[in-house]
């Protein structure tokens, strides 16, 4: 074979050893552009889950260390007044006693106060009290104010064999004062300590009011008391009968009731005392 021929026998050779590497070359996974295949999604467990799962962890940690450092500080506290020294003792319990002592002063100083104004304050309900009982019996007194109770009603007629004069009427009215009685009227006058009786034509005089015959006494009192005062052996209601003929009956009641009042006296100088 001449030259030029073997020439062109090994570069077609060639040719064909490069187009079968080439073609070798195409089928393969090479090249400048590597295929990148798509990694395929797991199922389950996502980012999102991740992270919540992450967060719950975290807050179970740090609730056990919160407990932890609540437990550490618990035991602390009954630990402290081990590690104390002895003046430390001392001093903590000197410095409790006082404030204790401290607490019981102002406690009794408290009960002292309340104990005064409770005391004050009886003792204004009871002044207002004896005020108001010196009040009424002033009132009942004087007159100014009608009153009722156990007590006698007397009555006095016109005398047969003389008239009844104002000596023994009046004798009348003191042997009820001397028996007890506590509040008295005479027909429509109330009787009180400035109180007179004079004759007068036709009757008596009371006080500057005119009396007649038949006289009603009304009296409040203990009724025994008050009807032995007139009814007693050589008293003035025998005296009455006897001596003028009058007819005297005394009568027990456990409600005399006496209206009438008393004018209070006017002064022009006097005034009470406040």
């Amino acid at each position: 074979m001449p030259m030029s021929g073997k020439r062109e026998h090994d570069l077609l050779s060639k040719m064909h050893s490069q187009h079968a590497a080439d073609k070798e070359n195409d089928r393969m996974d090479t090249g400048s552009f590597p295929i990148v295949r798509r990694r395929p999604r797991r199922r389950g467990v996502t980012n999102e889950v991740r992270g919540h799962v992450a967060s719950s962890i975290l807050i179970v940690v740090l609730c056990a260390m919160l407990g932890f450092g609540y437990a550490i500080q618990l035991n602390n506290t009954t630990s402290t007044y081990e590690t104390m020294s002895e003046d430390e003792l001392t001093r903590l319990i000197t410095e409790t006693s006082t404030q204790v002592q401290n607490l019981q002063q102002r406690k009794a100083e408290l009960s002292s106060q309340l104990k005064s104004l409770q005391e004050a304050a009886n003792k204004q309900e009871e002044a207002k009290r004896i005020a108001k009982q010196n009040e009424d019996t002033s009132g009942l007194l004087s007159g100014r104010l009608p009153a009722v109770g156990e007590g006698v009603v007397i009555r006095v007629t016109r005398g047969t064999k003389e008239k009844v004069d104002a000596s023994t009427m009046f004798q009348l009215l003191e042997e009820l004062r001397n028996a007890g009685v506590e509040v008295m009227a005479i027909n429509s006058v109330r009787v009180v300590t400035s109180t007179y009786i004079a004759d007068a034509k036709g009757g008596l005089l009371c006080d500057g009011v005119l009396l007649k015959a038949p006289y009603t006494v009304k009296a409040i009192g203990d009724s025994q008391n008050l009807q032995n005062a007139v009814n007693i052996a050589g008293g003035v209601g025998s005296r009455l009968k006897v001596k003028f003929g009058a007819q005297v009956s005394v009568v027990s009641s456990n409600s005399v009731q006496i209206n009438e009042i008393a004018q209070v006296e006017q002064y022009s100088y006097a005034k009470t005392v406040e």
